[in-house]
């Protein structure tokens, strides 16, 4: 006799068996089922976030500060549409993710009733697969294929429709087993023959990594190939996480988003060795290209979509990345031998003036000059948010222009220690870094972000307070849309700036905090932004600083 459930419970209990421990929502009518199912379930933690953007938000930042699938629940056709802009960001990122909605009953929604949509249709452009249960007996085999298509590479977010009928319906089924599907797969012994040969053919190669680097975890394996060449490594344009280990001595930087500098950052080499992802996304036009003429390039990856997605690669391998590269580095160094170690020292040495290292150090000397600069300079800011920060914090970047030093000066030292706005689609920081928080519940937390960003979700703060995080949000406060102004004036020459500041009535985020639940503080000398700084991300518990920083467009 097989055991009898119902669709609900069933449904809770399948999560739990593919890893989920938490069940990020926002409940409505056609989610109580679950939720009447969730008393039966105590190990199963449920995260309320206060509305459907910021509950897919937070689960995308647990899973990517766990690499673990995750899930979340919204509720019918308006949810799902508050949900869309953080859905495009997980699946611009590759986050393993369920996302469920609850819908009518079936032939309830035949009638179109008060908040009906095609889910399916709505959600199936921003999803690796999209589906309906339309029996409780198929609930098992939907819920394993769906944990199954999110968790496979190229990693992204699944959609699951779920009917009132059967969530509330009961029989007698099995719930089946997960299954993982293993592609830590390494090229054939012919491919790295041949990619160790062209690597070493070249006689000015440069390395630019991924996102890949982060899922495969292989920053000590991509640092390990860069310093067997001696030759310089950026992250890729899109630098939304610890891609390279900054302290590496071939670790140079990101390259920007701008075409003439990723060009002119290029133009010295003859070989770009692209690992883990597409190395030169773009953001707004330019008739100037990133790729400059004669350099070549070898690419590795599991994201099809990612190799020789803009430009044609001489070889391009699917791989996992850390597999290759423990593969990839030997077969270099055998064939390579003495010449290629002896090249590999004169290199590095060549590189220790223009490093990461010493740009920061130089970068530090520069903006300490700002070190009584009233209002405060963000660029001071951010040093004294770096400064502040223990050893094993973890950073969640939504700073825009303010941030626009963070990785010149906090170095990838782990995996998960640094996370920033991949997509562009702002508000993203917030209820991420609660997920973040979630996800690590023994390090600390710091989510740095702009003012306007924050005002796109900043009910988060409410979740983070019920949750007694160890998570700090430092809001830089500088009344406006900056990135917004300085993208006006230098397009269009234009300085009047409509529709850009929020001074008029300014925002009390401080007054916000607290109505919220945290411990909040505004600050606006420059000199005491390290020991309120130090003192608040050292102590328990959810708090918020603001900062009172320039307004100044350049």
């Amino acid at each position: 006799m097989k055991n009898r459930i119902t669709g609900r419970s069933a449904f809770l209990a399948l999560l739990k068996d593919e890893g989920v421990t938490h069940l990020f929502g926002n409940p409505g009518t056609t989610e109580l089922p679950i939720m009447h199912a969730l008393k039966d379930h105590p190990d199963l933690t449920y995260v309320m976030a206060m509305q459907e953007s910021l509950v897919v938000a937070m689960a995308d930042g647990f899973s990517r500060a766990s690499g673990r699938l995750v899930a979340c629940n919204v509720h019918v056709a308006p949810g799902l549409g508050n949900a869309m802009g953080s859905l495009y960001n997980a699946s611009f990122t590759g986050t393993p993710l369920i996302l469920t909605a609850g819908q009518q009953e079936q032939g309830h929604g035949l009638t179109e009733p008060v908040l009906f949509g095609p889910l399916l249709q709505m959600a199936a452009p921003l999803v690796k697969w999209a589906v309906e249960v339309t029996r409780l007996e198929d609930l098992p085999r939907i819920v394993r294929r769906a944990a199954k298509i999110a968790t496979t590479p190229p990693t992204g977010p699944v959609f699951i429709s779920l009917p009132g009928d059967v969530l509330n319906a009961e029989a007698g089924i099995e719930l089946g087993r997960s299954t993982r599907i293993d592609t830590r797969v390494k090229p054939s012994d012919d491919s790295l023959k041949a990619l160790a040969a062209r690597i070493l053919k070249a006689e000015r190669p440069v390395i630019v990594v991924g996102d890949e680097i982060v899922k495969s975890d292989a920053l000590r394996e991509a640092a390990d190939l860069a310093e067997t060449l001696g030759c310089p490594a950026w992250q890729s344009s899109t630098p939304y996480g610890a891609h390279f280990l900054s302290e590496s001595p071939s670790f140079m930087g990101a390259i920007a988003r701008l075409q003439k500098v990723a060009r002119d950052v290029l133009a010295p080499h003859d070989l770009l060795i692209a690992i883990g992802g597409d190395p030169l996304r773009m953001s707004v036009y330019s008739e100037v290209d990133p790729l400059p003429e004669g350099v070549s390039i070898v690419q590795v990856g599991l994201v099809d979509n990612d190799l020789a997605r803009n430009y044609g690669a001489e070889i391009a391998v699917k791989a996992d990345v850390k597999e290759t590269l423990r593969a990839l580095v030997p077969a270099l160094k055998e064939a390579g031998g003495a010449a290629l170690e002896t090249r590999a020292k004169q290199s590095l040495a060549a590189l220790s003036t223009k490093n990461w290292a010493a740009k920061r150090k130089a970068l530090v000397e520069h903006i300490s000059k700002s070190s009584h600069t009233s209002p405060i300079d963000p660029d001071w800011l951010a040093l004294q948010v770096v400064e502040a920060m223990p050893d094993n914090a973890i950073l969640v970047d939504e700073g825009l222009t303010s941030s626009r030093q963070i990785i010149g000066l906090r170095p990838h030292r782990d995996r998960y220690g640094y996370h920033a706005l991949a997509s562009g689609g702002i508000g993203w920081g917030l209820p991420a870094a609660v997920g973040v928080s979630l996800a690590n519940p023994t390090r600390p937390v710091v989510c740095y972000s702009g003012d306007g960003s924050s005002m796109y979700s900043i009910q988060s703060l409410w979740t983070a307070a019920n949750h007694k995080l160890p998570l700090s949000f430092v809001i830089v406060n500088n009344g406006g849309y900056r990135i917004i102004k300085q993208r006006l004036l230098a397009f269009h020459g234009d300085d009047n700036y409509v529709g850009m500041d929020f001074i008029d009535p300014p925002v009390d985020f401080t007054g916000m905090a607290r109505a919220l639940g945290l411990e909040a503080i505004k600050v606006t000398d420059p000199q005491e932004l390290k020991g309120v700084m130090q003192s608040a991300f050292s102590r328990p518990g959810a708090k918020l600083i603001e900062v009172v920083v320039s307004n100044a467009v350049n």
